[in-house]
């Protein structure tokens, strides 16, 4: 094994999200795990924390000199540079999907103010007044996931959570990013990190459909990923 694809899920739901492109990969004879995303209710570590390390407790088994391609989508975009710090194998590439861009120090609610400030505020208040996020049932999921059986399935993995997973800091590091980063826009509410990860000059790319394109096509997302790092090689 010389290179090896990690998928990370969103915190905000499974690894479901991951699953079938996983499959189109390995198909391809390619190496490639999707980490759970985990956390204790009783630690005292931050979120960020508990899941960098939750993805590299995955790769004890993986040789030091294994290069990785680390592919987020969605939430789990702000955690890359923390995952990349708690791995000791080269890092090949970062993979984008329709995923936040970290910022040091920054929290996910203030990269949201950042991207669309009316929106975020609303969703402060709703936050501060107890209410949790996300809480897609089934049907919510309707118009982006056709499959019913992926849709409960999707919907049962749902983590909704409360302010203070919003509003922790994230770190990055000095020098990040130290690989070449690459970035799949999928949906429109996606449109402003896209944006930046252009004006960055990372490589980018567009697949209209919906947030979740990687339970409803995964062959067209394997070939964009596989694609996009095989031409930075």
């Amino acid at each position: 094994m010389d290179h090896l694809f990690i998928l990370i899920h969103s915190p905000l739901v499974g690894p479901l999200t991951w699953t079938s492109v996983a499959e189109q990969m390995r198909q391809r004879g390619l190496s490639v795990i999707v980490p759970i995303l985990r956390e204790s209710e009783n630690s005292k570590e931050p979120y960020w924390k508990q899941h960098a390390e939750s993805v590299s407790q995955t790769l004890t088994q993986i040789p030091k000199d294994t290069f990785v391609t680390l592919v987020a989508h969605s939430g789990a975009g702000p955690l890359l540079p923390a995952v990349r710090q708690f791995i000791a194998n080269p890092i090949k590439a970062y993979v984008f999907v329709d995923a936040g861009i970290p910022r040091n120090g920054v929290s996910r609610l203030n990269l949201m103010k950042s991207e669309d400030p009316e929106w975020a505020e609303q969703f402060e208040e709703a936050l501060r007044r107890g209410e949790r996020f996300p809480t897609w049932s089934s049907d919510d999921l309707c118009e982006i996931i056709p499959d019913e059986n992926l849709r409960e399935k999707l919907a049962a993995e749902v983590r909704p959570r409360a302010l203070d997973f919003f509003t922790e800091p994230i770190p990055t590091f000095k020098g990040w990013p130290d690989a070449p980063c690459v970035y799949i826009q999928f949906s429109a509410a996606y449109e402003k990190p896209a944006e930046q990860a252009w004006q960055s000059g990372w490589q980018t790319y567009t697949l209209e459909a919906g947030h979740f394109h990687t339970l409803v096509d995964a062959t067209a997302v394997t070939n964009m990923i596989v694609e996009a790092v095989r031409k930075l090689t």
